[in-house]
């Protein structure tokens, strides 16, 4: 079971009263790796979480599967496990709001069964209809008109993959969904999609309305008919059926809001909203999601290397631009394991957490930018802000004075030239920076991320960041705020830890080394196609 907190709820705070009646939210996330319920009082306080480990299939192919009918009965165990922790929960809930992971294909018929397992966004079948795709005449007028650079983990060119290799299952399907819109279609019975998901694979990111013409260069055409409509949480919702109330334990007309994808959700619940625009958002995660709101889609920075994302997000006229580099945090494990594995065959076991107790000390006495360090650790190389599935990992500047603690800062110093480059991509370093994830704990890598950066970043301890973005769409729904910007004032904001400020000492030496990364990083592309095809 994944282990839940159980909180007081607060007295005293806005117009909500601690008691057994006090109305709740339920805010479900479905990750990759965990499904979660959180319950939130309307003020935005946590006030319990149940999760379960999350769990698919890796193909020999590069397929990545999830089990359709098992996701939905995830989610009806995490709701029950919180009704059995929160006094009175079905009579209390005032809306359940619903994100998880993003792209994939999750396909139903018109009796709303699945009609093949769900494709993850990890799936790699689609890999060769990407590169004909990025490098034909069309796209270049697609990523225009989405401001997304297309990837092999996108519903469109999953969609063009099953239509080439397996039609008889796209010939029995009526719709395809995303992870969230499969366990809102559960809850409610509606057939639908948010507008962050709907416009990024197939919209006009100034428009928000469908122009699904990729799959008409991707010989897809037919597929086209199995898009949902897009329903924004922020102002419609549907409601629980008397089937889910059954097998979930909520009241049968509870209302349900559809939330945006969960990156965003996450965004918004660590403090991305900004109506002046000059904050960014990055959640150091198993992947960096570098984000900034754009208050008007004009302002909106499209780059050469046509790459990242242009999202809808839930306040009008408002739309994130992302850059996310594929492993983040990956890089701090990959160190981290090759220590304990040398550890383990001498007989001592160790945890990453027991090598991580007093690492930000230790680091911080090594000089800045000793060693410089591509963070590309993934298999599937990098996607922002460039693409390059043949992108690795590499230390430069190595030599005998280096230990493991030189090494170890330059992992978290790579993450931050990474988030550098990436925001670079999208425009002007950001005002403020505000961080969320795990690593975001770690007073080093806060103060690396702000010297490299130039910028004072943030952290925002929200545990569940995920789960609060997507209910504070419900709350907006429910009129519980007149805005977003009130609904943040009050869920987000009390959350702020204090600045983290550049250190003037390492910004000269970080701006130097952040020259030679890109420099280098630019230089190694050929290489490591080389490389590629030497391991081919």
């Amino acid at each position: 079971m994944y282990p839940f907190q159980l909180a007081v709820e607060a007295a005293g705070k806005g117009n909500f009263v601690s008691s057994m009646s006090a109305p709740l939210l339920i805010g479900i996330d479905a990750g990759t790796s965990v499904i979660k319920a959180v319950a939130f009082t309307g003020d935005g306080e946590q006030v319990a979480v149940m999760g379960v480990p999350n769990s698919y299939v890796a193909l020999p192919d590069g397929g990545v599967e999830q089990d359709m009918t098992r996701t939905w009965s995830d989610v009806v165990r995490v709701v029950q496990q919180l009704a059995e922790v929160v006094p009175n929960l079905k009579s209390r809930v005032a809306a359940v709001s619903v994100t998880g992971q993003g792209d994939g294909l999750w396909l139903v018929d018109r009796n709303g069964e699945p009609v093949a397992p769900a494709w993850l966004w990890l799936d790699a079948r689609a890999a060769s209809i990407v590169e004909e795709f990025t490098g034909s005449t069309d796209y270049d007028a697609h990523y225009a008109r989405t401001g997304t650079g297309v990837n092999v983990c996108q519903m469109s060119v999953q969609l063009a993959w099953m239509s080439r290799h397996r039609p008889e299952v796209l010939a029995r399907a009526t719709h395809a969904f995303h992870c969230k819109d499969w366990i809102y279609f559960k809850l409610t019975g509606q057939r639908a999609t948010d507008p962050s998901e709907g416009n990024f694979t197939f919209g006009n990111f100034k428009t928000r309305n469908y122009t699904p013409d990729i799959l008409d260069h991707l010989g897809a055409s037919p597929a086209k008919v199995l898009l949902t409509p897009m329903v924004d949480g922020t102002h419609e919702c549907a409601h629980i059926t008397g089937a889910a109330a059954a097998a979930t334990g909520l009241l049968a007309g509870t209302p349900v809001c559809l939330g945006y994808v969960d990156v965003l959700c996450t965004g918004l619940g660590g403090g991305l909203y900004d109506p002046t625009g000059q904050s960014g958002c990055t959640i150091v995660g198993s992947t960096g999601m570098h984000m900034r709101l754009q208050t008007d889609v004009d302002r909106v920075r499209l780059n050469p290397e046509k790459s990242g994302y242009t999202m809808a997000f839930p306040a009008p006229g408002m739309v994130a631009q992302i850059q996310s580099n594929m492993a983040s945090t990956l890089n701090i494990d990959w160190l981290l394991d090759l220590a304990r594995g040398i550890l383990s065959e001498r007989g001592a076991m160790v945890e990453r957490g027991d090598l991580l107790a007093g690492i930000d000390e230790k680091i911080m006495r090594r000089d800045a930018a000793k060693l410089i360090y591509h963070p590309y650790i993934s298999k599937a190389g990098e996607r922002g802000p460039f693409m390059e599935p043949a992108a690795r990992a590499m230390f430069m500047g190595l030599d005998a004075s280096a230990n493991y603690y030189d090494m170890m800062r330059a992992v978290i110093e790579g993450l931050g030239f990474a988030a550098r480059d990436c925001y670079l991509a999208m425009g002007e370093l950001p005002k403020e920076i505000r961080l969320t994830g795990g690593a975001a704990k770690s007073s080093a890598l806060r103060q690396i991320f702000a010297s490299i950066l130039n910028t004072p970043v943030r952290r925002v301890a929200r545990e569940e960041a995920g789960a609060a973005g997507a209910t504070m769409i419900a709350a907006v729904q429910q009129g519980m705020y007149a805005d977003m910007d009130a609904c943040a004032a009050s869920w987000v904001e009390p959350h702020f830890e204090d600045v983290t400020k550049p250190e003037a000492n390492f910004v000269k030496t970080y701006d130097k080394a952040f020259e030679t990364y890109i420099e280098a990083r630019k230089a190694m592309r050929p290489i490591w196609r080389r490389q590629a095809g030497v391991k081919a």
